[in-house]
């Protein structure tokens, strides 16, 4: 008998043993082709959760996986670790931003190594380093000097708790992504990048990219926004002025009721110059953020100028509104309503009563009514004069046709993508290295003055950002005449720092680039990239699409060949569980119930337990289950088999109690079981009918797998083994034969869970007798002959209903299939001495017998 499994002492010794030989440090080596596995790093908020534990597991199945076949792969690990967060708690608990953010790393670090990842962390950085933020401020200045960063005063996204500036892909809802607090217009002095330059590439290689899940590749692609449409001016009635509209369904034009301004544009404070309530409309538009989904779920309003519009093609006038619902970052930022064409038209033209024309009709039909909303479908133009019949397509090149003509329009391509703000009014960021001088204007910081870092005497007693506040920090001397001058106070967005870092990966000790060109290249070739990178749906738009302008921006100035950083991404679902709530209806840890006498009771008091439906798990709503403790308890094989074998890796995880326990239980029957096995060498050459099944079996579950694991359908490769220990654990060893079928399907067992549960892999190998490391072992291969079956079971039906199973040879035809199928006694009981009608045999699936 074997003795009890000892999990925490076991996992230990073998994350030690690793770590003294090195066992995932790599180096680039043109002889061995390269596979770059990446999860996306994490904050360091002080503890990993279970998200982190599914997250990482995915991405350390593959890199040993990929090892097993003979790929160099990098598997490394970093740290996103600049941030408000870290602001917050120094606010709190009147700690130093970088003091916490640290001791929080040396936390994490430590629990991600109990989960016993294939982690090369030689190449370990946090993004609030110097040595690290160095580079960015480097490649920045690089930027303006290709004119890829500028600078400008524009209308920005504010969050009023964080005091500091979004970017659009931040307002979620109309509401910050972080604070969730309603977010405010303000107008600023931004710095930008101008991602839309780029626009057109990053929709064309996203046809590249056929490794991505469709979903994400849409989001970009709907984010993006290309549109093609008419841009064309509009004269305003007694006046010599024109107002320039963009649309993209010029189409509609005779179905205009009104011009509406964005209330930032130039004209609209020329237009309403001393009216009665424009400034308190303006600052009511204000109060709502910038973003497409902030305007769209807002009340639609407007202020009338009292002012009137015309074009030459529509011959009539219409009204000029100031909206809240018009970007003016977006075309012209003016528009003409067509509400009956267009619901935000339609809701605002219902609210002030302008009139609602038809001009689309899905029959053609002029007397076409609407039914209550816009219609948006397709049809031909009615109430259009010249347009009337035509298709929307031909409609809408006739009328840009005749603007081009007459001189008041021309075809024009928009994109609802808009230049990246990079600026927050922060602390712990990435400062930007600029110097403002009253004689020289805004001067980049020379290389050689270059990390600007951050001041350590930093107080948080005021609202805003500290470093405006701070008293010398942001007082230097021009580097360009010399001159008293003033640092750049606001820091980079952090999605700066994570938009390059798989870069810095491939060479992380460099201190004069961010990545040396020869490394980055066979890390992240030219038409490659991270070969699979892994992360939550949630970066979709934010930090996936920055990161691929970030890498065509970076191939710009000559600092890589890369065209796209990711040629893989898989995104994993979120970790969900049970609710667990008391007599009255508070929530609980599901640690704290347990099951007594077949009721859920609380662990302590003994009271009654409901367990309801699952929910997210949610750091802000306290019911995050702690990893550390589940890694204590059940350690970390049996973690990683739970996470990976509940549901495919993209749907959502139900955390349970009882999966957990279960894949505990699984992880102590395995070491019990095999190492009490007496495994000799036997001989292949004597194997039987019964050993040969053991070894088709064994040769299958080595095919299966590699496969699974191969299409990240990780719960299926845990399907084929424990369908594959049930077989050789079930399986009697009668001779020689049996025996080398036995040890050949240990063995190979043994190394196929190592991606999965690679202490006790390595524990059971070592027991073998073997010396050399499952790290440095080949994964198994399979042998296509034992693919093939010699012989098939299959049902046999007599009039419709199952009476029996055969065993046919895998070849056998209809007579042979029939020959044995009649001969079988329970068949021939059922059918009972009545004449055989017909004699059906759908070779390999069943056999009908039709009597009568």
């Amino acid at each position: 008998m074997a003795e009890r499994y000892n999990i925490k002492q076991t996992e230990t010794k073998w994350r030690n043993k690793w770590e003294e030989a090195d066992a995932f440090a790599v180096s680039a080596d043109s002889d061995k082709q390269k596979y770059y596995v990446l999860e996306m790093f994490p904050y360091p908020s002080g503890r990993i959760h279970v998200g982190h534990v599914r997250n990482y597991t995915l991405g350390d199945v593959v890199a040993r996986y990929k090892n097993a076949k003979g790929f160099n792969v990098m598997h490394p690990m970093g740290w996103d670790a600049f941030g408000l967060p870290a602001e917050n708690a120094a606010i709190e608990r009147g700690e130093h931003p970088k003091k916490w953010t640290h001791e929080n790393i040396a936390v994490m670090k430590e629990q991600l190594k109990s989960m016993g990842l294939s982690i090369d962390w030689s190449r370990e950085f946090a993004t609030c380093d110097p040595e690290y933020y160095a580079h960015e401020q480097r490649m920045f200045i690089r930027f303006l000097e290709e004119g890829i960063a500028y600078r400008k005063e524009s209308v920005v996204n504010w969050d009023p708790v964080d005091n500091t500036v979004l970017a659009n892909e931040q307002v979620i809802d109309g509401k910050g992504w972080r604070t969730g607090a309603p977010v405010e217009r303000k107008k600023l002095n931004q710095w930008f990048l101008k991602i839309t330059d780029y626009a057109d590439e990053l929709l064309d290689d996203l046809k590249t990219l056929d490794r991505w899940p469709e979903k994400v590749r849409i989001m970009q692609e709907n984010w993006i926004g290309k549109s093609v449409g008419l841009q064309f001016k509009w004269n305003i009635v007694g006046s010599d002025e024109q107002i320039e509209v963009y649309t993209t369904r010029p189409d509609t034009l005779f179905g205009a009721s009104f011009l509406a301004l964005a209330p930032d544009h130039p004209m609209s404070a020329k237009l309403c110059a001393g009216k009665d309530g424009f400034d308190a409309f303006v600052k009511e538009c204000q109060a709502n953020g910038t973003s497409e989904a902030a305007i769209e779920k807002a009340e639609k309003i407007g202020f009338d100028t009292g002012l009137k519009a015309t074009h030459p093609l529509l011959g009539r006038e219409v009204p000029i509104y100031i909206a809240n619902f018009i970007l003016m970052d977006y075309g012209t930022g003016a528009i003409f309503g067509v509400p009956a064409h267009d619901q935000r038209d339609y809701d605002f033209a219902s609210k002030y009563n302008l009139d609602i024309l038809p001009v689309v009709s899905p029959d053609g039909d002029a007397d076409f009514a609407l039914d209550g909303e816009a219609y948006t479908g397709e049809g031909s133009l009615v109430n259009s004069q010249w347009l009337d019949g035509k298709s929307i397509a031909d409609a809408k090149a006739e009328v840009i046709k005749r603007c081009e003509e007459n001189g008041t329009g021309f075809g024009s391509t928009q994109y609802r993508l808009r230049d990246w703000g990079i600026s927050r009014q922060r602390y712990w960021g990435c400062p930007i290295p600029i110097v403002y001088c009253d004689n020289c204007g805004a001067v980049p910081v020379p290389d050689d003055q270059l990390p600007v870092t951050l001041p350590e005497d930093i107080s948080f007693d005021k609202p805003g950002n500290p470093l405006d506040h701070h008293p010398t920090w942001k007082n230097c001397d021009c580097p360009k005449c010399g001159k008293a001058a003033r640092r750049e106070t606001d820091t980079f967005d952090t999605f700066f720092e994570s938009s390059w870092y798989q870069f810095r990966y491939c060479d992380s000790k460099n201190e004069n680039l961010p990545v040396a060109k020869d490394k980055a290249a066979y890390w992240l070739p030219e038409n490659g990239g991270v070969d699979q990178y892994i992360g939550g749906v949630e970066h979709a738009v934010l930090h996936l699409l920055y990161a691929r302008f970030f890498t065509k921006a970076m191939r710009t100035c000559g600092f890589v060949d890369c065209k796209e950083p990711f040629s893989g991404l898989f995104t994993q679902g979120m970790v969900t569980h049970e609710t667990y709530q008391d007599e009255n209806g508070k929530w609980i840890f599901p640690t704290d119930a347990v099951k007594k006498d077949g009721q859920w009771v609380h662990v302590e008091t003994g009271a009654p337990v409901t367990i309801g439906a699952s929910i997210k798990m949610s750091k802000s709503k306290k019911n995050v289950i702690d990893p550390e403790e589940i890694l204590e308890t059940y350690g970390a094989d049996a973690a990683r088999l739970f996470i990976l074998s509940d549901s495919p890796p993209e749907r959502d995880l139900e955390w349970t109690e009882s999966g957990i326990e279960g894949a505990w239980k699984f992880v102590n029957r395995v070491y019990s079981v095999i190492s009490a096995m007496d495994l000799v060498p036997g001989d292949e050459n004597a194997c039987g009918d019964k050993a040969k099944d053991l070894r088709r079996l064994t040769h299958k579950t080595i095919k299966g797998v590699g496969e699974a694991i191969e299409a990240f359908a990780m719960n299926k490769a845990v399907a084929y083994l424990r369908e594959f220990y049930n077989g050789f654990t079930a399986f009697k060893v009668q001779d020689d034969g049996d025996a080398f079928a036995l040890r050949e399907a240990v063995e190979n067992f043994i190394m196929m869970i190592n991606p999965i549960m690679p202490h006790l892999a390595e524990e059971l190998w070592a027991q073998r007798g073997n010396t050399q490391s499952l790290v440095d072992c080949a994964w198994p291969k399979y042998n296509e002959d034992l693919l093939v079956q010699d012989t098939i079971t299959i049902g046999v039906q007599v009039n419709g209903k199952v009476r029996a199973t055969i065993t046919l040879p895998a070849d056998a035809d209809q007579n042979k299939a029939q020959e044995i199928a009649l001969a079988e006694e329970k068949i021939q009981k059922a059918m009972d001495g009545k004449t055989l009608r017909k004699f059906i045999y759908v070779p390999g699936r069943i056999v009908n017998v039709v009597v009568g």
